[in-house]
């Protein structure tokens, strides 16, 4: 039997959920049928669900805006912006009005609105359309940060996102909907995986970590990859950690049992999501650390089209493996 890619059960868990909660509106640029969505996440819901399902101008202000109007009218609103670097032009929306709106009226005011953004890079589409933005939405009060990871049930993170009832933005990685989601046994032949609420682990049973490396969804497939090299050619144990809640971040379990901690992100340096969680993990590892916390994420530099040069932008497993041998010697 084929395995179901992580895109074909997004598909599904908006099925479901729409399905389950007449409330629920899906706003998008192209998002009906027959198009479904520039990567096809939305195929069928507008033949299935009407009027609930609508394809808007091309306006991501306009998008998010009217999307956040409706939720705060008492319905439950997802917006799916087609590139996450077009998230930009829907900054004001989120940042001033949509995170605000939930406590400037002097009551909390519910405001169930997620925001889908498709991100990353590796599929050869250039500068504007490869990005991983993060790091921008990043410590704004009352907007949760989330992303799509392989081993979280997308349905169960839908539902939890709208549940809190404050705006959400849900990063997806444009090649993990390529990429079958893992289904019991093990993850690239010798590790173990588990889910505790919003945190994945990825470990090798038995053994205590060299280097506990904390990442995001997107790029978890290369950081089990570098993972798998570093345990077979240098006999190096990593344990891996994934949050799907990016900011504010969940507790992560276990790191004082690794020597070093390492992040591994797609976005670029400066002010970034991995600074972020290096900020918030140091307090608590100070006294177990033996070194600095090694951050890597992309190189200072706009992201090429051409596949050779985008994969020297973005970290690869090559060089996962590389810094976390190096920052262990």
């Amino acid at each position: 039997m084929r395995a179901v890619r992580m895109g074909e059960r997004l598909n599904l868990a908006l099925h479901e959920l729409m399905a389950r909660d007449p409330d629920v509106y899906l706003l998008g640029e192209d998002v009906a049928d027959p198009y479904g969505g520039a990567f096809k996440i939305t195929k069928g819901l507008s033949t299935r669900f009407g009027d609930r399902v609508r394809s808007t101008p091309l306006s991501e202000g306009a998008i998010v805006g009217a999307g956040a109007g409706l939720a705060l009218a008492g319905g439950k609103a997802i917006v799916e912006i087609m590139f996450a670097d077009f998230a930009a032009l829907a900054f004001d929306q989120l940042v001033n009005f949509a995170a605000k709106s939930t406590a400037m009226y002097g009551r909390r005011v519910p405001l169930p609105l997620i925001v889908r953004c498709p991100s990353g890079g590796n599929r050869g589409y250039g500068p504007t359309h490869s990005q991983s933005p993060h790091k921008h939405f990043i410590g704004v009060p009352g907007l949760d940060v989330y992303e799509l990871t392989p081993f979280h049930d997308p349905g169960e993170l839908l539902e939890r996102m709208l549940a809190a009832r404050r705006p959400c933005l849900l990063f997806e990685d444009k090649v993990l909907y390529t990429l079958p989601a893992p289904e019991g046994g093990t993850v690239a032949g010798l590790f173990d995986h588990e889910v505790r609420g919003d945190v994945a682990r990825v470990f090798l049973p038995g053994a205590e970590p060299d280097c506990a490396i904390v990442a995001h969804g997107g790029v978890a497939h290369r950081v089990i990859e570098a993972m798998r090299t570093l345990l077979l050619e240098e006999d190096v144990a990593c344990e891996l950690l994934v949050p799907a809640r990016l900011y504010p971040l969940p507790e992560l379990p276990g790191l004082e049992r690794a020597g070093h901690v390492c992040v591994v992100e797609d976005g670029s340096p400066g002010g970034s999501w991995g600074a972020e969680v290096a900020r918030v993990l140091h307090p608590r590892l100070w006294p177990a650390l033996r070194r600095p916390i090694t951050l890597i994420g992309a190189a200072e530099r706009v992201i090429p089209a051409a596949p050779h040069l985008e994969r020297e932008v973005l970290p690869q497993a090559e060089r996962v493996h590389r810094e976390i041998l190096e920052a262990l010697s």
